[in-house]
């Protein structure tokens, strides 16, 4: 049987609700609509971590970042890794990447000297294994606005690029397609900045005149209800998400002309969400106004979108999983199977309704604005912190205390911590003993836990 070719296109930031078959009511995705139409939905895929950084060093190895050391951003991906690139071109792939890497330059919060490829060329042994089609750079939003930039090639040549972001990184997409002669299968990666807030001014960059013309958006139950910047950033972040997704429509068009669109599976997902400055506003947080890096669903709860060959299912599934799962799920796509070298499950196997002897938990390790820790069940969500410890300096600690509690059923939007309600002890005792099973799986010592 042919092995089909893989793309992996992510965005950044992106909350799961932006997207029409998640209950987003403007048009903002209709070609990742039909393309789930005739996919596989994941309704309830969770984020391991909620940093760009350790996230894709989860995708890149199928390890947890503290099993690497990548647990917050600026630490550059261990070279003696064993990645997906390695298994995948080990396994006859031909490989590309395109967009932003963010695993090459390390030491931002530390005394020892810098690597420092942000606004530079990687060079080939910092590129995770990818030995192919190469047009990245490490921070992307350091490079670029959304509108121009430059990015680097294979060759550590720059490559400077005019117009709306998405539009340019996609056209790398299509220039690889174009030249790609069929040889071997191929896995691309293309991975969007967009949505993330452009860092340097602080707000999300949508094409011009994102702000008329979605001006008539609904936002979500929680950014709604709480105080933070989204009522002025939201039809930006629309736009940027709509831009994903007119040139998702250009990538699946091209692979049509060129006639390997039924041999090939898309996979769309997000790194994290986004919750709008509406969390960590606590004072013993590092002092973290942010948009992401905490246990709730705006930042955590992402898209995940499977289409092609072995997913033409028209099906949703409802059971929780994790994004950590991806790199073990691509290699069985491409026929590899690593068995116990990578977390997580083959999400193909959800599909059959294969849930025997599985536990429905989502675990996520968070960092920079805290220690901490998270499980999800069906019906709560549980967080722990470290005290006196800052997120940016320490990955994990022996001692946590109870942070959050909500009973998602009753409380969707996360809104009422019941983290000190007594009538609530059996459940975070529960909720405490279901986490530190996780914290053990995930290769972590058995920690006390004060509620």
């Amino acid at each position: 049987m042919k092995k089909p070719n893989i793309i992996f296109y992510f965005s950044d930031q992106q909350r799961w609700d932006t997207i029409g078959v998640y209950g987003q009511k403007l048009n903002i995705t209709p070609n990742l609509d039909r393309l789930a139409k005739h996919g596989v939905i994941y309704d309830e895929a969770y984020t391991p971590q909620p940093v760009c950084g350790p996230c894709r060093a989860i995708f890149q190895t199928g390890k947890y970042a503290t099993q690497i050391g990548c647990y917050r951003n600026n630490i550059a991906l261990p070279l003696d890794s064993k990645t997906l690139a390695n298994y995948l071109e080990e396994g006859g792939y031909e490989t590309a990447y395109i967009g932003k890497w963010h695993l090459a330059s390390d030491g931002e919060l530390e005394s020892k000297p810098e690597i420092d490829y942000t606004i530079t060329a990687i060079p080939p042994e910092r590129r995770g294994g990818y030995t192919g089609f190469w047009r990245a750079s490490d921070v992307l939003e350091f490079t670029s606005h959304g509108y121009d930039g430059y990015v680097f090639d294979e060759h550590m040549n720059k490559c400077e690029f005019k117009g709306y972001r998405v539009d340019c990184i996609t056209d790398y997409a299509l220039e690889f397609i174009d030249q790609y002669a069929k040889a071997k299968p191929f896995f691309m990666t293309i991975s969007h900045i967009e949505p993330h807030h452009q860092n340097d001014r602080n707000r999300y960059e949508g094409p011009d005149g994102s702000k008329e013309r979605f001006k008539d958006y609904e936002l979500p139950g929680d950014l709604k209800a709480l105080i933070g910047n989204a009522k002025e950033e939201y039809p930006d972040y629309l736009g940027c998400c709509k831009s994903l997704d007119d040139n998702l429509g250009r990538l699946v068009q091209k692979l049509k002309d060129k006639g390997i669109y039924d041999n090939t599976i898309i996979v769309y997902a997000s790194d994290h969400g986004s919750h709008f400055k509406t969390r960590n506003l606590d004072s013993h947080l590092n002092g973290y106004d942010d948009y992401k890096r905490s246990c709730h669903s705006g930042c955590l709860h992402v898209p995940l979108i499977i289409s092609g060959p072995g997913f033409n299912h028209g099906k949703r599934i409802k059971e929780l999983v994790s994004t950590a799962s991806l790199p073990k799920t691509f290699l069985t796509m491409a026929g590899i199977d690593v068995g116990d070298g990578m977390i997580g499950e083959d999400l193909h196997t959800l599909i059959e309704g294969n849930y025997k002897e599985r536990d429905n938990v989502i675990f996520s390790q968070i960092s920079e604005s805290r220690v901490g820790r998270c499980v999800r069940t069906e019906e709560y969500l549980y967080s722990v912190y470290a005290p006196n410890k800052h997120g940016g300096i320490y990955q994990d600690s022996d001692s946590y205390r109870g942070e959050f509690l909500y009973d998602i059923k009753n409380d969707p939007y996360e809104l009422t911590n019941l983290i000190d309600n007594p009538k609530y002890n059996k459940v975070k005792e529960e909720m405490k003993d279901i986490l530190i099973k996780e914290m053990r799986k995930a290769g972590e010592k058995k920690p006390i836990i004060m509620n």
